[in-house]
């Protein structure tokens, strides 16, 4: 079965870090194409940061430099470094990955794709 299991949401004080876990299960997991999307409060779910089809990764501009995206393939685990964290990173955090792994799968319209249940992070000023 194709699953996706998020971990590391909390409440923090703006400054402050965490890092995301995401457990895939070995039908789920690849080198390529798995990713990190958000959705706050009343806003559209987006990517924050992924691994693309070619093994690069991107970030969206509201968290490059703050977060860091990274794997642990021999766990199956995917991880968010997040730093620097404001308010505005409040948020629902979605692990994701594509079922057919293409360039920029991470970007809309998103074909068909797993996603994970979600993990909350908090944020207050």
């Amino acid at each position: 079965q194709v699953q996706l299991q998020e971990s590391g949401g909390d409440s923090v004080q703006s400054g402050g870090s965490l890092r995301l876990s995401c457990v895939a299960s070995v039908y789920t997991y690849s080198k390529y194409c798995m990713g990190w999307f958000r959705q706050a409060p009343g806003k559209e779910r987006g990517w924050a940061a992924a691994f693309d089809s070619d093994g690069s990764t991107s970030y969206s501009d509201s968290v490059r430099g703050r977060f860091t995206i990274s794997q642990d393939n021999a766990k199956n685990t995917l991880y968010l470094q997040m730093n620097n964290l404001k308010p505005e990173d409040t948020a629902m955090y979605y692990c994701a990955a594509p079922v057919v792994c293409v360039l920029h799968w991470y970007k809309p319209p998103l074909r068909h794709t797993v996603w994970g249940q979600g993990t909350q992070v908090t944020v207050s000023s």
